[in-house]
């Protein structure tokens, strides 16, 4: 028992009671493109990129397809490129997963209001993992732990499609996992949204493109929030659901 009560007390304040205003140190957040000047003719981040996130004229980065590798930046010859801590990536459009040096963050989620009305007190959720590997499925778990405890705004993850009102999908959808997919999509009642978690579910990176992939299913419905990251911290799922809903902290 003293053991017990030892370990505890080493173990700190686990809650974190506020999930805006934590401070994850040693995350690699969102990628920082520098004031400082690409060198003429340089495309050594964009060779470095294994997912083909990183374009130039004028260099930007898409954080759908960026799994956070951090390859690009001790190549960059200028030091343009670096990574902060910052958590809050989700964005409620595909395209606000852009970022450059003159929008140097995803563009903020949008409230909605017709969501808010209909789940900002309570938000259940069934979890697919199509075709992933596990990574973004293991944060995803995390986020009902004692740590970030969502159940506390009122969101949960459930057993059933029949009980829920959120499909959140993770891997790259596997022409094997098409099918099941679309089962649980059937499955769930109406209304119901979609949440795209990790870089392989909002665009198949790294296996963009690849033969084994089906991913048809997101272009007959199209996410109400993307989740970027490889995996996505639970603190960005955890803010971009609050930003969609507008629940307070």
């Amino acid at each position: 028992m003293l053991k017990s009560i030892q370990v505890r007390l080493s173990q700190g304040r686990q809650y974190i009671p506020n999930p805006r205003r934590a401070d994850p140190v040693g995350l690699r957040g969102t990628p920082v493109i520098g004031p400082a000047t690409c060198e003429t003719g340089c495309s050594a981040c964009v060779s470095a990129c294994p997912t083909a996130a990183i374009a130039l004229d004028p260099l930007r980065i898409d954080l759908g397809r960026c799994v956070m590798c951090g390859d690009c930046a001790p190549v960059c010859p200028s030091g343009t490129l670096s990574y902060s801590n910052a958590f809050q990536l989700a964005a409620t459009q595909r395209a606000g997963l852009m970022i450059s040096a003159a929008r140097p963050a995803p563009d903020p989620v949008r409230v909605s209001a017709a969501l808010r009305k209909r789940f900002g007190h309570s938000l259940k959720l069934r979890s697919v993992s199509a075709g992933g590997c596990n990574g973004c499925e293991l944060e995803v778990n995390a986020l009902t732990n004692v740590n970030f405890d969502i159940g506390r705004y009122g969101i949960d993850f459930v057993a059933s499609p029949r009980h829920a009102d959120g499909l959140v999908l993770t891997g790259p959808i596997t022409r094997n996992m098409a099918s099941a997919l679309q089962l649980c999509w059937d499955g769930m009642p109406d209304p119901k949204l979609v949440i795209a978690v990790g870089a392989c579910a909002i665009s198949g990176s790294p296996f963009e493109g690849a033969g084994t992939t089906d991913r048809s299913f997101l272009d007959k419905f199209e996410p109400s929030l993307y989740v970027p990251g490889c995996p996505p911290h639970p603190l960005t799922f955890v803010c971009g659901i609050l930003d969609l809903l507008g629940i307070p902290s």
